[in-house]
């Protein structure tokens, strides 16, 4: 039997016992994880397809390890404008170890989109535009370690625009956000982004430094 899953805003193809490299997870190592997002299913000559997951299955996996994978060189350059910029890139990856895939059966988490009413739409459109508002006044969330473009666009846009509201906010938080945002950001680790924060704000960039050199994946050593 294999199964199709989604992970960590990936798709990849599983079978039992197979060890597959996942962007980032916040489960801790030796712990187990359930994935309900199961798009297809293979048993044989049966196959049966989600629309677009299947109800009820699920794929149960164990965290083996964090780690990183290979660098990745980053070269940009423009012709004429003497611009030259080089970067290099280590990806935060989770190694699990495939336990069991259950076709049916499973409890799924109850669906977000249960009404489509006006009302709510309106109450999510009012914090969005006090956040474009505030983007001119925004810090450079960037510089928080793991806070790429998208996820600082993501925190921008749900009302945390200064390091300062960052480092009062949970890790937990801070994840939903992303996650909420796009799948593709669910897999950051937020767990030091308040403390990151909170010396930036402070203007302690030299202890920042320090903390960062530390950390793995967003987590510190």
């Amino acid at each position: 039997m294999y199964a199709i899953v989604e992970i960590a805003g990936q798709q990849f193809k599983v079978a039992k016992d197979q060890k597959v490299f996942v962007n980032r997870l916040s489960t801790e190592e030796g712990k187990k994880v359930d994935f309900d997002n199961v798009l297809l299913i293979g048993d044989g000559d049966n196959i049966t397809l989600g629309a677009p997951a299947i109800d009820g299955a699920q794929v149960s996996a164990k965290v083996l390890k964090h780690l990183k994978g290979d660098k990745v060189i980053v070269f940009k350059k423009k012709r004429r404008k003497g611009y030259r910029v080089k970067n290099g890139h280590r990806q935060a990856l989770t190694e699990i170890v495939i336990e069991g895939i259950t076709a049916s059966g499973a409890k799924k988490a109850a669906p977000k989109k249960e009404t489509k009413k006006a009302e709510p739409k309106a109450e999510k459109a009012a914090p969005k535009a006090a956040a474009k508002k505030a983007t001119g006044k925004a810090d450079d969330l960037k510089k928080i370690e793991g806070a790429g473009p998208k996820a600082a666009e993501a925190l921008v846009n749900a009302g945390y625009e200064t390091f300062a509201k960052v480092a009062k906010a949970t890790p937990e938080e801070l994840s939903n956000v992303l996650s909420e945002a796009s799948s593709r950001l669910a897999h950051i680790v937020t767990d030091t982004w308040p403390k990151q924060a909170k010396l930036a704000a402070d203007g302690k960039w030299d202890e920042l430094k320090e903390l960062q050199d530390r950390l793995d994946g967003g987590i510190e050593k």
